[in-house]
């Protein structure tokens, strides 16, 4: 196997799925593991991971350095890359920043063998290696970083400033499979009967327990509870109308279920409770914790509403490991981006226990898992809409006026990214409301009214994105009709943002 040091990146756990993706088994250690207890394992390779901390700062994170005396070939990525370098009597700095699409300028290397001499890469950091140690050289380069890459090959000791393991670097999974070739791993990990597994391991965890399922029509809570269905027949699955909802999200959800055979489906009216608690209330985290605490207070009272007839212990949920990763919940080293209502938005005390069998899974493999359990395309295809819907999507202080502005305007972009034949080719695509007004011109009257801003990304897994390259004509159409039949909308922008540095949804 091949053994990833997570120092709380972002794209920590995205590494140990691309080296699964190669066939090799990886698995994740935190930073304080010791080299003794990697040589009783059967690692072959160590990668280092990224991070938001640099390693020149007081109780910054740092590795056993007998790591890299193992003899183990080791891969220094981003922090990882860094780390290495300072340990070692290199020198690192804080440096010009670079988010997103980068140039790689690369020379004669085994790590980046099969590469052209310029490959697009993708970066997220402030520091940079400026001073190697001694019997490395430098392999890489970008415009604002000289020593982009590094090797050492008598050491087998490897680093990359940039982040090979995303998609948007176009040729990343090459090197991350040099440096597999390097590590002499056989080829024998598959997602093969992932299914069976995690039924067995919900059968275990449930028993003859009922549990109360989260769902929202998406990929991840609906692949969850079709998963959870198979392990128990005993689930309930609940769809709250928070009043936040895409426009006919309720009926499309409650048909989908009945057409999937879900014996008990319930769709609860909660617009009220949402709504007056998120009166007033302006700072995303505040939000997406009040709609978490909301959300498990409507599943708990329907489970009293069920005692006596149902023995219900467990709150089912499709939470996905970008959904932990942006939390820092699935690492001690992680940043909080944003609180996922689902993970860092529940109360630290429940009355249920969760089950979440998708929590180590990308989007990409949840829609595999969905496939292998059998889950028509056309659901699973369907682009992702966050927990706390509308409110993440509505900057700042959340009104009945906005929420009906953004249903309408979310409506047509969606409506002609379908007819157009582009809802397939972007990973996710929809209207955002600004949280400012600009002056418009309608039948010859000053108008004066909200700023739509429309975002489509492409993506692999959530965990970066690159904005989609729409038709001028299809964006063109989109703001003619949303200004035109939407009241209270009187411009509209297109976001071409990546991830970095942005996140995909606005809050």
């Amino acid at each position: 196997m091949i053994t990833v040091i997570d120092f709380g990146g972002q794209y920590a756990h995205l590494i140990a799925r691309r080296i699964r993706q190669l066939g090799v088994y990886a698995e994740i250690k935190e930073p304080t593991i010791k080299a003794e207890e990697i040589r009783k394992t059967e690692t072959e390779g160590i990668i280092l991971s990224g991070g938001p901390k640099s390693v020149y700062e007081k109780n910054a994170f740092t590795i056993d350095k007998k790591l890299l005396e193992l003899g183990v070939p080791v891969l220094g990525i981003c922090y990882g890359h860094q780390l290495i370098a300072h340990l070692l009597g290199g020198k690192v700095v804080s440096a010009n920043k670079e988010y997103g699409k980068e140039t790689l300028q690369t020379g004669k290397s085994e790590l980046l063998k099969g590469l052209a001499s310029r490959e697009q890469v993708w970066a997220s950091h402030g520091d940079a290696v400026i001073k190697l140690p001694e019997g490395f050289k430098t392999t890489g380069s970008t415009q604002e970083c000289k020593i982009a890459a590094y090797e050492n090959p008598a050491k087998k000791i490897y680093g990359v400033q940039f982040h090979p393991e995303v998609q948007h670097t176009t040729n990343g999974m090459t090197i991350l499979q040099n440096f597999v070739n390097i590590c002499g791993s056989k080829r024998t990990y598959s997602m093969k009967g992932l299914d069976k597994r995690l039924i067995a391991e919900i059968k275990k965890q449930v028993g003859r327990h009922a549990t109360i399922m989260g769902v929202s029509g998406g990929v991840d809570s609906l692949v969850a509870s079709v998963l959870i269905r198979k392990a128990t027949p005993n689930i309930h699955c609940v769809f709250v109308d928070t009043g936040l909802l895409r426009k006919g999200e309720k009926e499309e959800v409650a048909q989908l279920y009945k057409e999937l055979g879900f014996e008990h489906f319930t769709t609860i009216d909660a617009r009220g409770l949402f709504l007056s608690r998120l009166k007033g209330v302006t700072e995303p985290e505040e939000k997406r914790k009040i709609i978490g605490k909301a959300f498990v207070e409507v599943f708990e009272k329907k489970v009293e509403e069920l005692k006596g007839k149902h023995d219900i212990r467990f709150l089912g949920q499709g939470t996905i490991y970008p959904d932990r990763i942006e939390s820092a919940k699935s690492s001690g080293q992680a940043a909080v981006i944003k609180t996922h209502h689902n993970v860092g938005g529940l109360p630290e005390k429940m009355k249920l226990l969760l089950i979440e069998p998708l929590k180590e899974l990308y989007k990409d493999e949840v829609r595999e898992l969905g496939r292998i359990l059998g889950i028509e395309k056309e659901h699973l295809n369907r682009h992702p809409f966050p927990g706390p819907g509308l409110a993440v999507r509505i900057l700042r202080e959340i009104t009945p006026e906005k929420i009906k502005i953004l249903q309408e305007a979310d409506f047509i972009f969606t409506e002609e990214l379908k007819k157009s034949g582009y809802y397939e080719k972007t990973w996710q695509a929809f209207a955002a409301l600004l949280d400012s007004k600009a002056v418009g011109v309608m039948g010859d009257a000053r108008a004066y009214g909200y700023i739509i801003a429309l975002r489509a990304v492409t993506s692999l897994d959530a965990m970066t994105a690159d904005w989609a390259r729409l038709p001028n004509e299809l964006l063109e159409k989109t703001a003619n009709r949303i200004t035109k039949k939407v009241k209270g909308a009187t411009r509209v922008l297109y976001d071409i943002t990546q991830k970095p540095p942005a996140t995909i949804e606005y809050e």
